[in-house]
């Protein structure tokens, strides 16, 4: 028998400053933030001047009543403090703590008093410890000057090139009092597994925390069976064995349906219930082949952060609305980025509901960490504690243990600036393999990203393993993915800036490229100079703002569009792209297809198509059939060369037969092939009501005639119809409504119509838009609108 009682109310926040009401859960940045007394730091320049609000000191203080009852133990149970944290009761210190990523309890009973009661908890500066720490373990090299190798928190909260330096303080998650009585369920962690013959078992491992040393009776019961053991006196850790004949399996979205069971696990009065799913899942480290139930699955993946700076901001709905996004866009797969946090059980029980396979790299990124104490033991109990919280989700089907460290070991000249100190190799080789084989061995771990499958070949190695491609973006034009030829991609992107309505919030002052306001709210390097240098000879120079924002978000999206469509025409060579990256944490020019705040970008739109179950995409004089389907793909290929006015040049049809998940590629016939005029010709292809359109060269080089089309705009249900009829070919034909209405979306964009073609876009809004504005810039844009042909300065 246990009960529990939050301690959320009443909360107040102090610091030399006064004090403040305080949320629980929350932050010192949301409180500060809900009283008026700073500005949104996620708003034009006001981050520059919360820096101080790191460095401070900051304490939460609740008073309570307790009442003593029937229980003979009595828990503070701290579900996440962030981080550097002293808790007190009654003016008694409990404990102090250095960890955000896990939670903590603390026998308390004997402090508790008949009546009021006041709890503290003092948060110190977590950049002022981790400085502490670094001067006492000496320097380690990292991407940034930041110093948060040293402390077990969110390393995205010191900055990054796409997020604010915003260092929170607080009582994240849950806190409560727990009391219990005899014994309670310490820890419940059910491996599931599948045999060759189809019959399913968990193995429920269960840990109990007594408060007697008396026989016990376990009990757990999933799929309609049961089973009990029996504790001995003084036992603490058993396995309850469950058979289950012929379950029905877990698949990942486009393979098949996502079943999960409920498993209840009983231990007298207490109980845990919880859903798991039985699949099987397998990797090929050298190619880096993920396999689940048998079934090799192509990633069409994306890269996850933090969803706000603040987490205790994404709620549940949050999540399933950036979730639906990534399922939208043809996503199979979510890696948990090293730099963030083990995220919420609400994300990973979403994934398991919608199909979404997780990566989950352990919290360490782009930096030497020290391996010595307390680390070592901090890393040990998060690793143990997390791993199995998340042992019951089938949607977990890898852990690696950091992103990028051995990459900058091996090439980043870490070694020299080491001075032989530690970099955190005994983490990702030692310490965090040997408790996944313990607790979670029916999952693969790989010790990074990137990482080779030989160990005696560089981590970039393209051969094995994962590889990051980022010369690309920072040195090369997007061309150069044609160079590579991987065999799975963990990261690579391209930036573009967020959506009007989003950068429109966010900057009060003048909306310009260069203008100072719009230029913070973009963290890369040389970020902007690598956007209009990205244009290269793909896209005209932009002279306006609009036109840069057009173009810059359109180059995002062929960035990607030539990168992924590269390597699935490899498969199954290359086995996986990973998009760097889905999702903002607040309003910014970055690599994201939805910004931070929830808009989709054209990117988004353009990995619709590029992670469809079919595609058809042309490389090297050759048309790859892409078919990542159950189902055949089988048809006539209809390959034509057309001029700019659409009338056919050459054409040939072709019998296409591609087997479920291959790639067929038929090579292009010399007459479509060879145009007799790259400027004025392009090429269709078509199987089924599968098209794509190439061009023989770059669009400013391309004799596009001045864009010429009729547009009409009806009212529809739940907003807009708008429909355009091309009188002349329009390359990349979009509708921006949030330019008109902040809340206005758009089913559509990117499409590239040839004379007589028509398309229809439907807008989502509740507001009233004038149909002048939606059928010309900035709103509707094409490539080959008239323009003003003045560079950009």
């Amino acid at each position: 028998m246990s009960s529990y009682r939050p301690l959320h109310d009443g909360w107040v926040l102090s610091a030399e400053s006064g004090d403040v009401a305080a949320t629980v859960p929350g932050c010192v940045h949301t409180d500060l933030l809900a009283a008026g007394l700073i500005d949104d730091p996620y708003l034009d320049d006001n981050e520059n001047r919360l820096g101080w609000i790191g460095r401070t000191a900051w304490t939460y203080t609740t008073a309570f009543s307790w009442t003593g009852d029937e229980h003979e133990r009595t828990d503070l149970v701290c579900a996440g403090l962030d981080t550097v944290a002293e808790i007190t009761l009654n003016g008694v210190r409990v404990a102090a703590t250095a960890n955000q990523h896990r939670s903590y309890r603390f026998p308390v009973r004997h402090l508790l008093r008949e009546g009021g009661n006041t709890l503290t908890v003092t948060f110190a500066s977590a950049l002022e410890y981790a400085e502490e720490r670094r001067a006492v373990l000496g320097f380690r090299p990292g991407a940034y000057e930041a110093p948060y190798a040293f402390v077990r928190k969110m390393a995205c909260n010191f900055g990054w090139d796409w997020g604010p330096a915003l260092v929170t303080a607080g009582i994240w998650r849950p806190i409560g009092l727990e009391s219990w009585s005899g014994a309670r369920l310490a820890e419940v962690r059910p491996l599931a597994t599948v045999a060759g013959d189809g019959s399913g078992r968990v193995d429920v491992h269960v840990r109990v925390e007594r408060a007697t040393e008396e026989p016990l009776t376990l009990a757990a019961e999933v799929a309609g069976v049961a089973a009990e053991v029996r504790l001995a006196a003084g036992q603490r850790d058993a396995v309850v064995p469950l058979a289950v004949p012929g379950p029905r399996l877990w698949w990942p979205r486009g393979y098949g349906e996502q079943h999960r069971y409920e498993l209840t696990v009983r231990l007298g009065d207490s109980s845990w219930t919880g859903k798991i799913g039985f699949r099987t899942v397998s990797l090929e480290r050298e190619a880096f082949r993920l396999s689940v139930n048998g079934t090799p699955v192509f990633v069409r993946g994306v890269n996850w952060i933090p969803d706000d700076c603040f987490p205790t901001r994404v709620t549940r709905d949050r999540l399933a609305e950036r979730f639906g996004q990534a399922a939208g866009a043809g996503v199979n797969l979510l890696r948990v980025w090293g730099g963030g946090l083990y995220e919420s059980d609400d994300f990973y029980d979403l994934a398991d509901e919608l199909g979404l396979l997780v990566w989950q790299d352990f919290p360490f990124a782009c930096a030497a960490y020290p391996e010595e104490e307390p680390f070592r033991s901090e890393v040990a109990a998060e690793a143990r504690e997390q791993v199995t919280r998340l042992a019951p989700h089938p949607s977990l089907v890898l852990w690696c243990g950091n992103n990028e460290n051995l990459e900058g070991y091996a090439d980043w000249g870490w070694q020299d600036k080491l001075e032989h100190r530690s970099w955190g190799g005994g983490f990702y080789h030692e310490l965090l393999p040997s408790i996944v084989a313990e607790l979670d061995p029916t999952r693969p771990y790989i010790p990074g990203s990137p990482f080779s499958a030989d160990p005696a070949a560089p981590p970039l190695d393209p051969s094995s393993g994962t590889v990051h491609i980022w010369d690309v973006w920072n040195r090369e034009d997007y061309r150069h993915y044609a160079t590579y030829t991987p065999r799975f991609v963990a990261e690579f992107g391209f930036q573009g800036p967020p959506a009007y309505a989003t950068l429109r919030r966010a900057v009060s002052g003048d909306l310009a490229a260069d203008a100072p306001l719009v230029l913070h709210h973009q963290k890369a390097i040389d970020g902007n100079g690598k956007l209009l240098r990205g244009l290269g000879d793909h896209l005209p120079a932009p002279s306006t703002f609009d036109d840069w924002h057009y173009l810059t978000q359109l180059n995002q999206a062929r960035a990607i569009a030539f990168g992924v469509e590269r390597f699935r025409s490899l498969a199954p060579y290359c086995m996986g792209t990973i998009v760097w990256q889905l999702n903002d944490c607040w309003p910014v020019t970055s690599w994201a297809a939805v910004d931070g705040d929830g808009r989709r970008k054209p990117l988004w739109y353009a990995l619709r198509r590029l992670y469809a179950d079919r595609l058809l995409t042309v490389q090297d004089s050759a048309v790859a059939v892409v078919n990542d389907s159950p189902a055949a793909w089988r048809g006539s290929l209809l390959v034509m060369r057309l001029g700019l006015d659409g009338e056919p040049l050459a054409k040939d049809v072709l019998d296409v037969s591609a087997a479920p998940r291959s790639v067929a590629r038929i090579p292009l016939p010399p007459t479509v092939a060879t145009p007799d005029d790259p400027a004025r010709e392009l090429l269709s292809v078509r199987l089924g009501d599968t098209r794509t359109l190439s061009f023989f060269t770059e669009d400013p080089a391309v004799a596009f005639p001045p864009a010429s089309y009729d547009a009409s705009v009806d009212q529809a249900p739940g907003g807009y119809r708008v429909t355009v009829t091309a009188h002349t070919l329009l390359r990349d034909l979009s509708l921006f409504p949030d330019r008109l209405d902040p809340a206005a979306t758009v089913d559509t964009m990117l499409i590239t119509l040839l004379p007589g073609e028509t398309t229809t876009f439907h807008i989502t809004t509740d507001a009233t838009l004038p149909p002048s504005a939606l059928t010309a810039p900035p709103v509707l844009r094409c490539v080959n609108e008239a323009r003003d042909r003045s560079p950009l300065l």
